[in-house]
């Protein structure tokens, strides 16, 4: 963890793809970094919750096949409604992640979560939506699937955007799950997200992520395989997915006014 003297921000999940990229943005700014296993220890002796001017609260255990219930339940969402139990008392505002994976596959925007990761999170915004009128002023925000730069630490939980381009040009191809025509994603540039969630007046609330304008994976790849000079190999869809994975997702960005998204293809330049 670090600190300055002064008024500060408290950023968690600083190390993880979009929390990298929050701390880079704020790095002109007091921001104040928690640590996932340091995190109750910071609950428990930190004293100055009185010079926070906010908390951006990123920071959880994002694999979507994590199984450990227990696990998942202790860091994303006790800890974050205990963290949310301070921000309540000492009036601080709050934007935090929540994830587009709460709708699964509804298309009405309802909510059911086909992971125990999706289910963490649908549980924190349904604490929030019980508790909205205790806080000074809290946003969630349903990302959708974010890709960017930094994302090489994730594996394959990074975005396809940034897979395929990793792959493609270290074998020359791109391994696609059979029927990836029909498995559409609503894929929005972290640059964006930063600046949606930072850059806005709304009221409280939870609010989508993404651009709207979903294409399928096959279509990623294609312009990922055309750029790089690379082929497609198709394999089966894995068992372990079957029922937990999303076959499509579209954000609803109705609350935004003149705000202009850069298309997929300008953004395939990693």
């Amino acid at each position: 963890m670090s600190e300055r003297l002064g008024k500060m921000i408290i950023l968690t999940g600083h190390q993880g793809f979009i929390g990298t990229h929050f701390k880079r943005a704020l790095w002109e700014k007091s921001v104040y970094l928690v640590e996932q296993d340091t995190c109750y220890k910071f609950l428990k002796h930190f004293d100055n919750w009185d010079r926070v001017t906010q908390i951006i609260h990123l920071g959880a255990i994002s694999s979507t096949t994590e199984t450990n219930l227990n696990r998942i339940h202790n860091f994303n969402v006790k800890f974050s409604t205990k963290l949310f139990k301070k921000a309540i008392k000492h009036q601080i505002p709050v934007k935090y992640a929540s994830s587009a994976s709460v709708y699964g596959n509804s298309q009405d925007r309802s909510i059911n979560p086909l992971n125990y990761y999706a289910l963490s999170k649908a549980t924190v915004d349904y604490w929030v939506q019980d508790h909205m009128d205790e806080f000074k002023h809290i946003q969630g925000f349903r990302f959708f699937n974010v890709y960017g730069r930094y994302e090489d630490h994730k594996g394959n939980q990074a975005s396809p955007v940034s897979k395929f381009t990793k792959e493609v040009r270290e074998t020359g191809t791109i391994t696609l799950f059979e029927g990836s025509d029909n498995f559409y994603r609503d894929f929005v540039c972290v640059s964006d997200v930063y600046n949606l969630a930072m850059n806005n007046n709304l009221d409280s609330g939870i609010y989508d992520i993404g651009t709207g304008s979903p294409v399928s994976f096959q279509y990623v790849a294609d312009m990922v395989a055309e750029k790089e000079g690379g082929e497609i190999q198709y394999v089966p869809f894995p068992n372990h997915l079957k029922g937990k994975y999303q076959n499509f997702t579209k954000a609803d960005m109705s609350w935004i006014k003149d705000y202009q998204y850069v298309t997929i293809p300008e953004y395939l330049q990693l």
